[in-house]
């Protein structure tokens, strides 16, 4: 490799290394937030909450990559043109492989790396996470253990315990309970424990009542020396794991069990998932070749209508959007299995075409006229928003 390749190739990838590394911080977090009811509502520790936040990350990261891998090309040879580098390197002599070879040497390393968490990792992952979480749904003793404080056990099952009594006794049991449709249970008693009967675990309350109350209005009390609450039912449901095709690993998908209850039924999204991961991790290359077209020569300032780093992510997000459709649709329609396969290399062949031919692609006139005054109007807009808030200001000071 030459010393300009090397060059351009460390950097774009400190670009992308920044990129990658933000990007999933940025998305990391959204997902994590979703995931702090396992905290509070369940009572897992933050040990627990952290390594399912973990397990995360192989779901997120062949997305993100390939979009690093285009900020980090555009940005790099943007930055290059303004510096004149793509000139001198132009009346060097040297051609445009010189760009294009250690550009293109990042995505594929890119794509590699996508393409062994997508099949390697994330699959693992994921099933490690979803057992994780039924492990923490299904810990009877850690949601009851916890003084003073309700506790969802299920859609339309409320626990509270008072306090702890020696010999593992529970004291304040409180229970509300409207899973039938149509009647609210609200069970209390002064004490009660945690038994098991016949190897399943029951809730035995002792000396409280029972409110039974329909929606008609009718109430009724009933009052019970000791009382058997079968937690056994909801515990076992919670406990089993069920694996959806994203959770399975990619020899599973190429050979499915033909028993599976789950394959059984929805047979296409087993295909549909094994297409996505076979088609993925090529959007590294796609966009590093979009990039390319974009940014890969070099230009004088006054022909540049929109930032060239815009322009990329916009045509790669709208290719990737079209990936996303075709993927959603192959669910249920086996055809749109070849859009999947045809979005990635159709992008491809235009962006060499243009490449080859020493074309820039780059949004219409029109189109950057039209950002342009649009972003125009909103700085305008911003500012007497401003204005008229400051005036009404020092009216208000005026008056008082």
């Amino acid at each position: 490799m030459k010393v300009i390749e090397r060059y351009i190739m460390r950097r774009a990838l400190v670009v992308f290394l920044a990129a990658l590394v933000w990007t999933l911080a940025i998305v990391w977090t959204t997902q994590v937030l979703a995931k702090i009811d396992l905290v509070t509502d369940s009572g897992q520790s933050s040990l627990t909450f952290f390594e399912v936040a973990a397990l995360i990350l192989p779901s997120i990261i062949p997305i993100v990559v390939p979009f690093a891998v285009v900020v980090a090309v555009a940005q790099t040879l943007s930055v290059m043109n303004s510096d004149s580098e793509l000139a001198v390197v132009n009346a060097a002599g040297a051609s445009r492989w010189t760009i294009v070879r250690p550009i293109m040497l990042l995505a594929l390393a890119a794509s590699v790396f996508s393409f062994a968490v997508d099949n390697g990792i994330d699959p693992y992952a994921r099933q490690k996470n979803r057992a994780l979480v039924a492990a923490s749904h299904a810990d009877l003793l850690s949601l009851i253990i916890q003084e003073g404080t309700f506790r969802k056990i299920e859609d339309g099952l409320f626990l509270q315990i008072g306090e702890r009594l020696p010999d593992n006794r529970l004291g304040g049991i409180f229970v509300a309970d409207s899973r039938e449709e149509g009647v609210n249970l609200v069970y209390y008693a002064k004490t009660g424990s945690i038994i098991e009967r016949g190897g399943e675990k029951v809730l035995m309350m002792n000396d409280g009542v029972i409110h039974r109350k329909t929606l008609t209005g009718d109430l009724s009390v009933i009052r019970f020396t000791s009382y058997a609450f079968d937690m056994s039912a909801f515990m076992a449901a919670a406990s089993e794991v069920t694996l959806l095709p994203k959770d399975q690993t990619t020899q599973y998908l190429l050979h499915p069990n033909p028993n599976d209850k789950n394959y059984q039924q929805i047979p296409l999204e087993y295909r549909a998932e094994l297409n996505q991961r076979f088609s993925e991790w090529t959007y590294s290359i796609v966009f590093a070749l979009i990039a390319l077209a974009v940014a890969g020569d070099a230009r004088s300032h006054r022909e540049a209508r929109v930032n060239p780093l815009i322009t990329a992510i916009s045509v790669s997000l709208f290719v990737r959007w079209l990936g996303f459709f075709a993927a959603s649709k192959a669910d249920e329609v086996p055809q749109y299995a070849y859009m999947v396969y045809g979005v990635p290399i159709a992008a491809s062949a235009v962006a060499i075409w243009f490449i080859v031919s020493n074309r820039t692609l780059e949004l219409p006139v029109a189109w950057a006229d039209w950002m342009t005054n649009f972003a125009t109007r909103i700085g305008d807009s911003w500012n007497a928003l401003k204005l008229r808030m400051s005036g009404r200001g020092t009216s208000g000071q005026g008056v008082s």
